[in-house]
């Protein structure tokens, strides 16, 4: 019997304000720039995932939403503008399948064979269950699930993996480190470099060793 599919929720700041601890990761190249790959690297793992039957991009970035429609992706208007979880909330509304995932826009090392080895465990564990991925640290959180008819309820920030475990869901400790390689800080970008980045971030990594050479 064939396994459910997945709609996957990602939402994605203004570039102007994504990921503000990356910034002068990489020299001379433009913070939009690094963070517009990182999402777009993120979206081009989530729809090679077999497991996916849609992804869909919670932004109101023009760049962005150009990005994920040409990968594939769906695109909704932040129409809360409430901040990450109100966004993680609206998109989940806005899906026509059954299961339902919330994914940071961060994880440009993704391979699409992790993400489903996730998703899969998600299915096969407790009935009716939200389930989560901590990220590599631990604190934080990656990837939350919902079975159908559950509610994602989504607690994205400072301490989410905490959070999340206090309103009832259970972590998934999977061996998935490049689904757990959030990227916040450019330590962080230097281990997602390790397990090898998307396309788009790794030119970036790639056009910015002559600055650091000159450094």
């Amino acid at each position: 019997m064939s396994q459910p599919r997945w709609a996957v929720v990602v939402p994605v700041k203004q570039l102007a304000a994504a990921k503000s601890r990356l910034r002068g990761a990489l020299p001379g190249v433009p913070h939009e720039e690094l963070a517009l790959a990182l999402a777009a690297d993120t979206l081009r793992a989530v729809l090679a995932c077999p497991a996916v039957a849609e992804a869909l991009v919670v932004t109101d970035d023009d760049r962005v939403a150009e990005a994920a429609r040409a990968v594939g992706a769906r695109v909704l208007p932040d129409e809360p503008a409430a901040g990450l979880n109100a966004a993680f909330r609206h998109g989940a509304t806005g899906t026509t399948a059954g299961w339902v995932a919330g994914l940071t826009a961060d994880l440009p090392a993704l391979r699409p064979a992790e993400l489903a080895s996730a998703l899969l465990a998600a299915q096969n564990g407790r009935p009716a269950v939200r389930r989560f991925v901590p990220d590599a640290p631990g604190s934080g959180t990656v990837l939350l699930t919902a079975p159908p008819g559950v509610p994602l309820d989504p607690r994205f920030g400072v301490g989410s993996a905490r959070a999340h475990a206090a309103s009832g869901a259970l972590p998934l400790g999977g061996d998935w480190p490049s689904l757990r390689r959030d990227v916040d800080t450019a330590a962080d970008l230097t281990a997602a470099a390790r397990l090898g980045l998307g396309p788009r971030t790794a030119a970036l990594v790639t056009a910015a060793r002559p600055a650091h050479s000159a450094g």
